[in-house]
């Protein structure tokens, strides 16, 4: 099991939890919105690192992004599972031959 999936495992696990004790379930409680939000943060200070060429800061921030966008997909019922499945049903397709398919 890799870390990605147990800390979506771990994310799952903490929508029940007691958001005073849990800074995802206190995200979590905040609703589907709010994880967006910081997930949205958490992608803009990745791409200043990115810029900037700061190779451990992009790194730090970088695990916060996949951490966020785990939050927020948590808050939607989605799983690491679904967006793999996704990624799996995309393998294959030429990028702008997936693009095009989704213009319809």
């Amino acid at each position: 099991m890799s870390a990605l999936t147990r800390l979506a495992d771990t994310i799952e696990a903490r929508k029940s939890a007691d958001p005073d004790s849990s800074w995802t379930a206190k995200l979590l409680a905040k609703g589907p919105e709010k994880c967006a939000e910081k997930f949205g943060e958490e992608a803009i200070e990745a791409i200043i690192e990115a810029a900037k060429g700061d190779r451990d800061r992009l790194t730090s921030e970088a695990a916060d992004v996949l951490y966020h966008l785990l939050v927020m997909l948590a808050a939607r019922d989605l799983t690491l599972a679904d967006i793999e499945a996704e990624l799996t049903r995309r393998e294959g397709v030429s990028g702008i031959a997936e693009k095009t398919a989704r213009k319809g």
